[in-house]
């Protein structure tokens, strides 16, 4: 995807603030108590394309407005796209009334003045750089197939995809908070698949970034996806066991998110975690720690705040194996006693609620082939397939494929199995490798898992 000349910033920024401080302050005048209104504004285009042709181009422009008014302990949420006074009148007037015959809720109120952020981190990404053309998206992904289908024993392909994305976010609250931020996204990927007939395997890679020049190369990813897929053809079935089992940094953040999961505000509050009596304690083996990091520069999910106006920072959730914190947002921090930590997120349909931002397991001191030298028979997991978690319980089972493990070694591919254990035990018996990069919203390193089962034949 060849760079193009700089252009200016998103503009509008001033606007959509103004038009957000103007719906909370005739929220106000309609009758409500406090008010907050969020704007949501993206463009992006897109284009698809497969053996050889283009099969799509997407281009999308919107706006999206919510807000959300207090009546005491009683609180509406409404959102619209439409910004006429034809519309914005009766919308306010309809908000009111839904928050005056609402329901009660104890803990419904705007975050406190003291906990907004006042100072707003310059996180670099917004990538300058004009928007790509349709043209440069379809050589992309032109470029990315072609390499895919160059390599020996891919047969066919799923397609090739590349898109770029500009989105904005401005939020004004009755507190006070007025803050904005924008950032735009670059993405290519590619899948295909190797084999013939009843054999053929499919595999893909892609790439994700929020600057053009932090993108990998087209040509790469589609070498990858081609070779993936290849190294998948003949995959045999293996007998059920306990083994050591090893997730490739594609499926290991799955289980960092797990415990992100685990260690929601809204979760721990309604008693429904399989970690509610874990704060301060051990639940990680000592020398592991899994860091949520706001202002990583140029990070997939980095913002200036949280989505309630809380002034955001890095925190270590698991630091030395033992949990620190909860995830909370307002609500959350209310119900449980607590503070927010500024892990609000929200949409304009609904109330706030925790989530993480850029969140990774940091590195551990051996390289992946070290973590599995002594493995005389594992099992490497590359793929996951199901949602086979239990929140309240830990209970894990997926179904997986990947490749056996023979003496320390990738043997052969391997499919139609499943994994199982509990996620209590298996955080404990966790190891990271020393390869951890960061592709991803979530990242992990290549880690090794003790005491699972494998079911097979």
């Amino acid at each position: 995807m060849a760079e193009t000349k700089p252009a200016p910033s998103p503009s509008g920024q001033t606007g959509v603030l103004d038009a957000a401080a103007m719906l909370v302050e005739r929220a106000l005048k309609a009758g409500a108590e406090a008010a907050e209104a969020i704007v949501l504004e993206g463009q992006s285009l897109g284009v698809s394309w497969r053996l050889g042709k283009l099969e799509d181009v997407e281009r999308s422009e919107g706006r999206d407005v919510g807000l959300r008014v207090f009546i005491g302990k009683r609180q509406a949420v409404v959102s619209t796209t439409d910004l006429s006074e034809r519309s914005l009148k009766p919308l306010i007037e309809r908000v009111v009334a839904m928050a005056r015959v609402a329901p009660e809720d104890p803990y419904a109120t705007l975050a406190d003045r003291a906990l907004l952020a006042r100072d707003f981190p310059d996180l670099d990404i917004d990538d300058p750089v004009a928007p790509p053309t349709a043209e440069a998206l379809a050589d992309a992904s032109a470029e990315a197939e072609e390499a895919a289908l160059a390599v020996k024993g891919v047969t066919n392909s799923g397609g090739a995809g590349a898109q770029w994305g500009r989105s904005g976010v401005a939020l004004v609250t009755s507190e006070g908070f007025s803050g904005s931020y924008a950032g735009t996204s670059f993405s290519v990927s590619c899948s295909v698949l190797a084999g013939e007939g009843t054999g053929m395997e499919r595999d893909y890679d892609f790439s994700s970034t929020r600057h053009l020049a932090d993108l990998d190369r087209p040509v790469d990813i589609g070498r990858s996806a081609g070779e993936r897929a290849v190294r998948r053809i003949g995959p045999r079935k293996v007998r059920s066991q306990a083994v050591p089992i090893v997730y490739d940094p594609r499926v290991s953040a799955g289980l960092v998110g797990h415990f992100a999961g685990a260690i929601s505000g809204a979760s721990i509050a309604r008693k429904s975690s399989f970690l509610q009596q874990s704060l301060g304690k051990p639940v990680f083996a000592p020398g592991i720690d899994i860091v949520d990091d706001p202002h990583r520069r140029r990070g997939l999910r980095s913002k200036p705040f949280d989505g309630e106006g809380v002034a955001n920072r890095a925190m270590k959730l698991i630091d030395d194996g033992i949990l620190t914190t909860w995830l909370l947002d307002t609500a959350s921090a209310h119900q449980l006693g607590l503070t927010s930590t500024g892990h609000a997120a929200r949409g304009t349909g609904g109330p706030p609620s925790p989530s993480t931002t850029n969140l990774h397991m940091a590195a551990g001191a051996l390289s992946p082939d070290e973590l599995m030298a002594d493995i005389a028979e594992g099992l490497y997991i590359t793929e996951l397939i199901g949602m086979g978690v239990n929140g309240v319980t830990g209970d894990y089972s997926r179904g997986a494929s990947g490749f056996w493990i023979e003496n320390g070694k990738l043997a052969f591919p391997v499919s139609e199995i499943t994994v199982a254990g509990n996620l209590k035990d298996m955080f404990f018996h966790m190891v990271p490798a020393n390869d951890l990069v960061f592709r991803y919203a979530t990242n992990a390193p290549t880690i090794r898992v003790e005491g699972m089962t494998v079911a097979g034949t």
